[in-house]
């Protein structure tokens, strides 16, 4: 369903985050509401793709709406 948004207990606590780094939607959500843009977010963060940061807004819209189903590994 996602292919960029991951998450694991090990990184950030759980949070869901951009695959391949230590970035939550948590934070991209709070850099669009401060007034970032995709090309101010992607310019400060450049390894985050256009795609991840759409994808990073689709997942936040679907938490909002309690459509995301998590799957959990008890470790």
């Amino acid at each position: 369903m996602f292919q960029w948004i991951t998450f694991d207990p090990k990184i950030l606590n759980g949070k869901p985050h951009i695959r391949g780094t230590r970035l939550s939607v948590e934070f991209i959500m709070e850099l669009f509401a401060s007034g970032g843009s995709r090309d101010d977010i992607h310019q400060t963060y450049p390894q985050l793709t256009l795609e991840a940061l759409d994808e990073a807004l689709r997942y936040a819209a679907k938490a909002v709406k309690n459509e995301i189903l998590l799957t959990a590994e008890v470790v």
